[in-house]
């Protein structure tokens, strides 16, 4: 597959923190190297750092010409990533994009569309999918000039693998291979918690098999800056061959790093005594980011002051001024997202209000201990190791309470798995991947994630005030291998030339028993529905209406993404369905 491709290459493209590393092939030892990141520190200031924040900037006009902003490489200086963009966050939050990735899996609100920063008086917007495309084009011309030596080593023609969550649905993980497309990097998907595990087989290579049990389960929890992924990873001796399997992941939580932050500038908020408006609240969260990392990371500060700037004429004489602590710190993250609970607990979901304000649709339950119960409960499957993942746990008090938490459910203490830098492990073990895929070590079997289901119009007559129920095929069975296509067995399917043809789309991470087939009764109940699959086909100018009856088709990508295609039953016409952004299936 890569016989002629020199460099294995691995990218993480963080919620927070973006980074890539790499495997040269020519080199003896395979070593793992990173690429350090040349990116603008300060306006007219470059300095090369080991991660890419995942920050954008939108500077001014005045700001742009001035030529404050131009970078090598980079064609359109409109803008900058990195570690300058995250450093203005707190003081320009209307013209800094953060939290991109959060929203390719937000329901309600079309990636494709230009909303972001998500502040009303914003001058400048962009898409959540083309801030992913910008930051991945940073990438992609860092390596071009920075490791390339000539075109055949660009990174186009190189072997690339791009993580995702492991709970990333079909829509999520197709806009993160079309935002990777759109600045020419041609990329294998890879879940995030497996490229964490790779990272930490390849730092313990000599004796990794030695540090797992046979016949037990790895539970992998990724706390990132805009999810949480917990996954399982089942150890199998067969006939002295240790064999490894991906058993379960987790539901998509929109919890993580971000939740933890506007916690803290709620906290802050209150003890200010007054409102804030949009524009000095976002620079609060962003404040409060910065200040807990320092007081959770090695710096373990006690206290750090916290400004908020004025409004108008009073912007620095109506100066608000306030501290968080080290206590405060442990109480309302510590405590309130991790509390003690028992195996049992249950997730405590709430009734949404109809009329919500615009933002992100985060998890109801903040508290990621009793997600956790929930999803080793749901599994039935102890893990004996852990092993966590994500900028988030590099808190050593985080970790200790997961690990409490888990003892004490246990009844013993768990074996914890120790990465050397859980800031780089992804794009590390994605670097790995990309290299044992040729056959060169030991591989997670894994597959599809999720199983995909394809609606069925429901056969009874239609009812005033109430909605038929509705049915659904399984048409992508969970742990469905890469490359694999299945033809749907649904008779009478049609696509309707000169109109938009529509067919609703579930998935779910729960149902592993399903087949090929196989009937989920109301399946807007029971299933998570995404946005339609669509097609519509164009009538030529003297064309009548027609229906083209259709076999369907659903495919489980080799680069981990799912198609389904419509193929004309009298003819060699196929069409592919595509995701309709324009209204999600939650609305529908």
């Amino acid at each position: 597959m890569s016989e002629n491709k020199r460099y294995m290459i691995g990218i993480d493209l963080g919620t927070t923190n973006s980074a890539l590393a790499y495997v040269d092939t020519q080199d003896p030892d395979k070593n793992i190297q990173i690429l350090n990141v040349r990116q603008i520190i300060a306006p007219g200031e470059i300095d090369a750092l080991e991660s890419l924040p995942s920050f954008l900037y939108l500077p001014d006009d005045n700001s742009v010409n001035s030529g404050k902003f131009n970078f090598d490489g980079q064609e359109d200086n409109s803008y900058c990533v990195g570690a300058y963009a995250r450093k203005v966050a707190s003081d320009q939050a209307s013209r800094v994009i953060s939290s991109a990735k959060s929203w390719l899996c937000s329901a309600g609100q079309d990636p494709t569309s230009d909303f972001l920063p998500a502040i009303d008086d914003a001058e400048k917007k962009l898409s959540p999918l083309e801030a992913m495309t910008r930051y991945l084009q940073h990438l992609k011309n860092a390596w071009n000039n920075q490791v390339a030596t000539s075109p055949e080593e660009y990174i186009d023609k190189q072997e690339v693998i791009l993580t995702v969550p492991a709970s990333f649905n079909a829509l999520a993980r197709e806009l993160t291979v079309m935002a990777a497309e759109a600045c020419g990097i041609f990329p294998n998907l890879l879940e995030e918690p497996q490229a964490a595990f790779y990272s930490w087989i390849k730092e313990n290579e000599d004796n990794w098999r030695e540090k797992v049990s046979a016949d037990s389960s790895i539970l992998v929890v990724d706390i990132g800056g805009g999810t949480t992924d917990f996954s399982l990873i089942g150890v199998d001796n067969q006939d002295g061959n240790m064999e490894l399997q991906r058993l379960a992941v987790g539901n998509h939580l929109l919890l993580g790093g971000d939740n933890m932050d506007f916690t803290l500038a709620y906290a802050m908020q209150q003890k200010l005594g007054k409102r804030l408006n949009a524009r000095q609240f976002s620079s609060l969260v962003h404040q409060c980011r910065q200040a807990k990392e320092r007081i959770l990371g090695e710096e373990a500060l006690e206290r750090i002051d916290i400004t908020v700037l004025g409004t108008g004429s009073s912007l620095i004489g109506g100066s608000l001024k306030t501290e968080l602590t080290q206590e405060e710190v442990d109480r309302f993250i510590i405590q309130a997202f991790l509390p003690d609970c028992e195996l049992d607990a249950e997730v405590q979901r709430q009734q949404r209000s109809g009329l919500r304000s615009f933002g992100l649709n985060f998890e109801s339950d903040a508290a990621i201990s009793r997600h956790l119960a929930e999803f080793i409960k749901t599994n039935d499957n102890m893990p004996k190791t852990v092993l966590f993942n994500g900028g988030v746990t590099k808190a050593k008090q985080l970790r200790q309470r997961v690990s409490s938490i888990i003892n004490s459910w246990t009844g013993e203490e768990v074996d914890i798995l120790a990465d050397s830098n859980p800031d780089l492990a992804v794009a590390k073990g994605a670097a790995w991947y990309a290299f044992v895929r040729q056959g060169n070590s030991i591989r997670i079997k894994a597959g599809s994630a999720l199983s995909y289901y394809v609606g069925l119009e429901s056969s009874m007559p239609a009812m005033p005030g109430f909605a038929p129920p509705v049915d659904a095929i399984c048409v992508i069975p969970q742990g469905a291998e890469d490359g694999t296509s299945f033809d749907i067995p649904i008779d009478d399917l049609a696509l309707l030339v000169g109109e938009d043809s529509q067919f609703r789309f579930f998935c779910t991470n729960n149902r592993s028993e399903d087949e090929l087939g196989s009937i989920v009764q109301d399946a807007d109940l029971e299933l998570e529905e995404l946005p339609a699959l669509h097609k519509n086909l164009s009538l030529e100018a003297d064309e009548a209406p027609r229906l083209i009856p259709i076999n369907m088709k659903a495919i489980f990508t080799e680069i981990g993404t799912v198609q389904v295609w419509g193929e004309a039953k009298s003819t060699d016409q196929k069409w592919r369905l595509e995701f309709d952004l324009g209204e999600e299936g939650s609305q529908q």
